[in-house]
Order: structure tokens, then sequence, then C-alpha cells
């Protein structure tokens, strides 16, 4: 081989290298620049919570226990008529027919308490929509970041599928001055076929995914999904909203519950007590004939008091007691959902912690594993390089890159966590 030739080589092995290198940069800051289009993320959820048919039905069912205040009212108002076959005579004349109206009372303040009742049971319904919006947030958060991780991964594969097209570009230059084998051309290849394979994978998984992530929204399956162009984990701690986790929805709710009722036995308790009734009778009376004689056929009008007394209150009882267990239960379950989501939040801390350490160790390897390509490639521009090292090294920043990915993912899902637990 003359000079020119092989000036030439090495002039196009250098060219390639200074390539290999920029690459090189690329999958080591892929995760580094840019940060997380958050207005993006949020405009999703809020889309997820106004088209998600649950939150719908809760609101139907809000609506119908607030009408169920309206429905609180007195008691049909009884009214009644008769006809004497037999008139029964009085001093006046013979009475001809009998018209009766009633009305029965409630005690005093016992409409209102069942008012209130019934209020309180709306409100426990308004704290079933914070709680559905609330996961509905959180489920499109969790698949938004998904479909973030799958498309990463397809791009850090594309990188590594076009490093292994330039290092067979450099094996093949070798093969031409004998310094290489087929074999290691062939074995790129083969790595090439691989990672191709594992991107096609990554990208049905995205399909799938995506059409997910659109059913929670609510919207045509087909629909692309804007992603942030790249995530990663800050060095500074977590911002958290508290850890007062007595202002979730979830445990609101069972407040709601026992107000709803207490508001229920103190209407209860005004049930038990005796009802008033006010009443009216109207008695037509008939003229005696030929008689003369003051008030003759003057016709009766008699007002009416009654009073119903539950002598018989076992039922009253019976409710009372009904609404004391109820309320023992529901401050059980208050408190034991409380002990399960004091476990999720610590979960999620150190789920969330252990992820931002995973990244950052991953960073420090992927350091180390481009200063190995780079000895790779100084080697090369010597003119000696063993194709078995570039392939475990472009393994080894595949699997690191991948587990960066894997723990971008863990963190601002379980952020997302979080944030459903603490949040005001």
């Amino acid at each position: 081989m003359n000079k020119n030739v092989i000036k030439t080589t090495v002039l196009s092995r250098i060219s390639r290298c200074k390539m290999i290198k920029e690459l090189s940069i690329y999958l080591f800051s892929f995760l580094v620049f840019n940060s997380i289009s958050a207005q993006e993320l949020q405009s999703y959820i809020e889309e997820g919570q106004q088209n998600n048919l649950q939150i719908q039905a809760f609101e139907i069912r809000y609506a119908t226990a607030l009408e169920k205040v309206n429905e609180v009212s007195l008691s049909n108002t009884e009214l009644s008529a008769g006809y004497f076959a037999s008139a029964p005579e009085t001093r006046t004349g013979p009475q001809v027919a009998r018209f009766s109206v009633r009305q029965m009372l409630p005690w005093f303040g016992s409409l209102a308490a069942q008012r209130k009742s019934a209020g309180a049971a709306a409100a426990s319904e308004q704290a079933e929509i914070a709680i559905t919006k609330r996961k509905i947030g959180l489920n499109v958060a969790s698949a938004y970041y998904t479909l973030y991780t799958l498309t990463a991964k397809q791009q850090v594969l594309q990188a590594q599928m076009e490093l292994l097209q330039r290092y067979e570009e450099l094996a093949l230059t070798s093969v031409e001055v004998g310094k290489a084998s087929v074999v290691d051309v062939l074995k790129l290849q083969i790595r090439q076929n691989g990672l191709q394979q594992q991107k096609e994978i990554l990208a049905q998984d995205y399909q799938a995914e995506k059409v997910r992530f659109n059913a929670l929204l609510n919207r045509d399956q087909k629909l692309e999904i804007v992603l942030a162009d790249t995530l990663f984990i800050p060095k500074e701690n977590f911002m958290e909203n508290g850890e007062n986790l007595s202002i979730n929805p979830e445990i609101l709710k069972y407040d709601t519950l026992y107000e709803a009722v207490t508001q229920e036995e103190l209407a209860n308790r005004k049930s038990a007590q005796p009802m008033l009734g006010v009443g009216l009778d109207y008695i037509p009376v008939a003229e005696r004939p030929e008689m003369a004689m003051s008030d003759n056929g003057k016709d009766i009008l008699m007002p009416m008091l009654s009073v119903s007394i539950p002598l018989f209150n076992n039922s009253y009882s019976s409710k009372s007691k009904q609404n004391e267990l109820r309320q023992n239960e529901l401050l059980t379950q208050k408190n034991n959902r409380l002990n399960e989501l004091n476990i999720l939040l610590a979960e999620a801390k150190s789920s969330l912690k252990s992820a931002k350490i995973s990244y950052f160790i991953q960073e420090n390897n992927l350091k180390q594993a481009k200063n190995a390509e780079e000895i790779l490639l100084k080697n090369y521009e010597t003119g000696t390089i063993d194709f078995n090292d570039v392939l475990d090294i472009q393994e080894l920043q595949l699997q690191l890159l991948v587990e960066q990915l894997d723990a971008v993912e863990r963190y601002f899902s379980q952020a997302a966590v979080i944030n459903y637990l603490t949040q005001v």
C-alpha cells in the first residue's frame, strides 16, 4: 500500500473517531439537558379529569345527593270526605257529610336536622370526586413517564446502532489493512440486529401504552402524545408538600362520613320525639223543616289538635345503636387507611431516594465508560483496536443508559405518588 493510500486511510480513521466521540458525548449527555415539560403533563391531567366517565358519574351522584336536601319536607296533608248514609240527628238538624283536613308536624328542629343529614351525606359524595380526580392525575402521570421512558430507550438504541455502524466502518477499514477479521464485522452486525429487535419491541410496547394513555383521557386512541424532550433528576432534594396525610381526600372522606352519621343520629333523635297534628273538621247540617229556631241548619266547624307519641320506640333506639357502631367502624377504617397511606408514603420516599442514588451512580459509571471508549479510539489511531472490547464497552454503555432511564421513571413516578398523598 503506497503512502498516499495510508495517509488517506489514517485521515479517514481520524475523521470517524471524531464522529464517534461526538456520538459518545451525545449518549453520555442524553439525560442531562433540558427539563420536564410540566405544563404539558398538567394539561393532560386536566383533560383526563374533565373527560373521565367515573368522575362524571360521581358528579351526578353528588347532584342527586344534594337534591335529597330538597326532599326533606312535611308529611302528606291528609284530606278526607264522607257522606252519612243514615244522617245522625242533632238539635239544629241532621248531619249530611263530613270533610276533614289533617297535617302532622314533626318535633321542633326535626326538618332542619334531616336537611343537615342529607347535606352531610352529599359532602361524602364530593369527597369521592376529589379522590377520583387525584387517582386520575396519578395514573396519567405514571403512564406519561412510562411513555417517555419507552421513547427515550428507543432513542438510546438508535444512537447505539449508529455508533455500531461507525464501528463497522472502522472494522471494514481494518480488514482491508489486515488488522481485523471479517468475524469482527459479523459480530458488530449481529449486535446491530439485536438492538434493532429490542427497538421494535419497545415500539410495540409504546403503542400499547399509548392506547392506555389515551383511554385514561377518554379520547381517540390514535392521537399522538407530546412528551418532554428530556427528563433529568435534579441534585437538590425533592420538595414535598408536607406530610400531613390527614388532609388527603381519602382520609377526609371518613370525616365527612362520620359527620353524616352524626347528623343522621341528630335527625333520628328528633324523630323519636312526639309529633303534633293540626286539623279541621267541617260537617254540613241540613235545616229542620217546619221549625223556626235559632241556628237551624247551622254547619259544624271543629278545629282539631292531636299528638303522636312514640311509645314503642325500639326502632329509634336500635337506629341510635347502629349509628354509634357505624361511627366506631368509620374511625377504625380511617386509622387503618391512614396507616396504609403512611406506609405508601414511606415506600415512595425510599424508592425516590434510591432512584436518585442509582441515577447519579450510573452517571459516574457512564463517565468511566466514556473514558474507556476514548482509550479504544486512541488505540485505533495508533493502528490497533480490539473489537471485542468495543462490543463490551457498547453493551456496558447501553446497560448504564437503560438503568439511568429506569431510575428517571422511578423517580418521577414516585414523586407523583408523594404528590398524590401530600398535596393540598
